[in-house]
């Protein structure tokens, strides 16, 4: 593998220009964010909040040389989320991608409310056959997003689903399962002005397109093996 600019160019360069690429910077140190973002990233996702909160903290620092450099990265959270965390995170997180329990949700609002904020977040519905995977069924998510039309939760702003297929060879289950959420999203989003159909990373993101993804999270072709 080539410099981490390198493959930034290459994966920016394979993934339609419709697509939104997520450079996945999860367990990697800052000076890895601060190519890929000198090579033209902006979209950055974490999985964990203590290293996200690290991150951001050491990103924007007022004793930095130039705390204006990185004024236009974005941060994601794209692992699992602890209603406990959600506080470190709620101040400047733009976008929480895994969002399946509406205690989660309610805890966001509460913490988006406390800092005068909208929070973004995508839904996340469990399309794989493994059991490990989480998220919502499709009876929970019309429950959920009920809630979400009565008001429930005003310093929210649902913008779309997510979800990860099946870690397997067989491509074919992975576009079925990739597809089972397009229809998902097709079924739920036009009413409500969803834009983000979040599906796909570094090994299966083709096909996520192929399938209507319109936002895709890479790290492993982008910053290397972990």
């Amino acid at each position: 593998m080539g410099t981490i600019s390198e493959a930034w160019y290459a994966a920016r360069a394979a993934v339609p220009d419709h697509v939104t690429l997520i450079a996945v910077s999860k367990t990697k140190p800052l000076e890895a964010v601060v190519e890929a973002y000198q090579a033209g990233a902006r979209l950055f996702g974490e999985n964990r909040v203590q290293e996200l909160v690290s991150k951001h903290e050491a990103l924007t620092a007022q004793d930095a040389p130039d705390p204006d450099r990185f004024a236009e990265l974005r941060w994601h959270q794209i692992g699992t989320l602890q209603r406990n965390k959600v506080k470190y995170i709620a101040p400047f997180v733009d976008l929480i991608h895994a969002v399946d329990q509406p205690g989660l949700l309610a805890e966001i609002d509460k913490r988006a409310a406390a800092n005068g904020r909208c929070i973004e977040v995508l839904l996340q519905l469990h399309i794989a056959e493994e059991q490990s995977k989480f998220g919502l069924n499709p009876a929970e998510l019309e429950v959920l997003v009920g809630e979400v039309d009565q008001g429930h939760f005003p310093h929210i702003r649902v913008g779309g689903l997510m979800g990860m297929a099946s870690f397997t060879d067989d491509t074919r289950q992975v576009g079925r399962e990739f597809a089972g959420l397009r229809r998902l999203f097709e079924q739920h989003g036009p009413d409500r002005d969803w834009t983000t159909l979040s599906m796909g990373m570094s090994g299966d993101w083709k096909i996520a397109v192929e399938e209507g993804s319109n936002m895709v999270r890479i790290g492993s072709a982008i910053f290397g093996a972990r």
